[in-house]
């Protein structure tokens, strides 16, 4: 299944049924929004489900100084020498946080 990617600068605006339909719902109580159609979840669905799969943390900028030699060899791996550092330290805090 190949990913489909959108920019927002790129999407076309909604038309004026579209957002008629969006306003209408969002002044909907829940409880007045039919879901008997949804089919229910058996566990052969929770058996296949992935945990997380569509977290992704909030990031924030740091200036951090390491050694030399630790950044050449993050760099000498290739591309994506940051993200391997990120991965790096949250397996470390994981392990610690196990451990307590």
């Amino acid at each position: 299944m190949s990913k489909v990617r959108f920019k927002r600068s790129e999407l076309t605006p909604l038309t004026d049924k579209q957002q008629a339909e969006l306003d209408a719902l969002s002044r909907k109580q829940d409880s007045d929004i039919q879901c008997d159609d949804i089919a229910p979840l058996d566990d052969s669905f929770w058996q296949v489900a992935e945990r997380g799969r569509f977290y992704r943390p909030v990031k924030t900028q740091a200036s951090l100084r390491i050694d030399a030699d630790i950044l050449e060899w993050l760099k000498a791996l290739g591309k994506g020498y940051l993200t391997r550092l990120n991965a790096i330290l949250r397996a470390a805090m994981l392990r610690e946080l196990q451990g307590k």
